[in-house]
């Protein structure tokens, strides 16, 4: 069948929802298409089901860390009843997705998408023609160039797992790894994660990632530095994972390997040539107002897109804000990349804002660099919290906060406040002379800077 709609968004994420809800709000016909549950990755298989684990763990770590000051412990992760709690969170989200879109005169339809033409989009037995076009696909694990790729447990199959394996062996050195390996270490699990390189997570500051890294080992994971990953086999119930470590064979047996080494742009199969549609390795290029730099009623955002945005839900939602402001009015709005926090849910957490000390040196700042062990503070003390720092980036010229980086359990909140900071663009004799409450993690700021 034969359909005509204003916009066509390829996706139901948070890169897609916004702009989809904003143009059906200003009475365009909108179509939505997914070939997977709708909902997208981030409640579905993504940051709130992982939340949910990692919540669990921390109540284990904070257990293992009071042992003997007080609590005593015992207590331990069953982890199929952790499953089913966290089910509760993700099996309604495609049903009230679909109801949600429907109420709002959204049209609905299921399969993978592919382009025609500039202008009409193949859906299973529908044709779909649109004046406007929005790629909002998300992303999907690299491609590995290793033999036996096809015993990879990829991450939204290591969120359904009813039992945990007893060893699990991780493939790279990015957030993924590190988040389920802090999970499955504290749920019981003996877990390796493989770098290839000398350092993980290279988007965070090196001294606050050497620290994780220690702390990480510390808590039973092991993690092997300068491996190179060159196949998995299978035998009988295990797996082997073969390579080199620093110029050695490398040989590690276990239950689940499981991809952890990044992802990119999930528009392979769409057909981008028979649309017009040019993309390059990060995604699909686009102008600096989201629109196809090849074909003008294309947009893209969020992980499909080639654009300074971190892969991040708080991003990919304003880059769709974006794409709808420039849909209805115009290309007027272009989106603002300037503070993107991120958060690295281990135990403890790793986040950071703005820019590194790399790159503020780079862009020519003169700049004060407060790097402090904060394990010995109040804060971290009364929770027996080991490892504890912060790293904060000042420009000298005009006393605004550059960058902060954070490695504690409270990070994750802590650097929203410094997300604000550089936001309004903050003096930090500002953010002295605030009064915050005591004794909170955010009464240290003045502190750190």
């Amino acid at each position: 069948m034969k359909h005509d709609f204003d916009l066509i968004v390829v996706g139901t994420g948070s890169a897609a929802t916004t702009a989809a809800m904003k143009c059906r709000d200003a009475g365009w016909e909108v179509a939505m298409i997914d070939s997977r549950p709708y909902g997208g990755t981030c409640p579905l298989r993504g940051c709130d089901p992982k939340k949910v684990l990692v919540g669990a763990a921390e109540m284990i770590d904070d257990a293992e860390r009071m042992n003997g000051k007080g609590i005593t412990s015992g207590t331990s992760i069953n982890w199929s009843e952790l499953m089913d709690f966290k089910r509760t969170f993700t099996e309604p989200v495609p049903e009230g997705t679909n109801k949600k879109l429907h109420e709002a005169g959204i049209h609905t339809f299921h399969g993978r998408a592919s382009f025609v033409d500039e202008e009409t989009i193949q859906v299973e037995d529908d044709q779909l023609t649109g004046k406007h076009i929005l790629i909002a696909t998300g992303a999907k694990p690299v491609e590995l160039p290793i033999e036996g790729t096809e015993h990879l447990t990829y991450s939204d199959e290591f969120l359904e797992l009813d039992e945990l394996p007893s060893k699990l062996i991780f493939v790279g050195g990015g957030y993924i790894s590190f988040e389920f390996a802090h999970i499955a270490a504290r749920a019981g699990a003996e877990v390796h994660i493989i770098q290839r390189g000398e350092r993980p997570l290279k988007n965070f500051e090196p001294e606050l990632v050497d620290l994780l890294v220690k702390s990480s080992e510390e808590n039973g994971i092991q993690v092997h530095l300068n491996t190179e990953v060159k196949s998995i086999r299978k035998s009988d119930a295990s797996f082997t994972v073969e390579g080199e470590k620093n110029g050695e064979p490398f040989e590690l047996e276990g239950d689940c390997v499981v991809h952890g080494a990044g992802r990119v742009p999930e528009i392979d199969d769409l057909d981008l040539e028979k649309g017009n549609v040019d993309s390059e390795k990060d995604g699909v290029s686009v102008n600096e107002y989201l629109q196809s730099v090849s074909n003008p009623r294309v947009y893209a955002a969020g992980d499909a897109a080639a654009t300074k945005g971190l892969p991040l839900t708080p991003i990919a939602s304003m880059e769709s804000q974006v794409v709808a402001a420039n849909l209805l009015d115009g290309n007027k709005q272009k989106p603002d990349y300037e503070v993107m926090p991120s958060n690295v849910f281990t135990l403890p957490k790793l986040s950071a804002v703005g820019l590194s000390e790399e790159a503020a040196r780079e862009q020519g700042y003169t700049i004060r660099v407060n790097k402090i062990d904060t394990s010995e503070w109040y804060t971290y003390k009364r929770t027996n919290e080991k490892h504890a720092m912060v790293k904060i980036i000042i420009d000298e010229d005009t006393d605004q906060v550059l960058g902060a980086h954070l490695l504690s359990r409270e990070a994750d909140e802590l650097i929203n406040h410094f997300a604000t900071a550089i936001h309004f663009k903050l003096k930090t004799a500002d953010l002295k002379q605030v009064t915050y409450a005591y004794p909170t993690a955010a009464s240290d700021i003045g502190s750190m800077l």
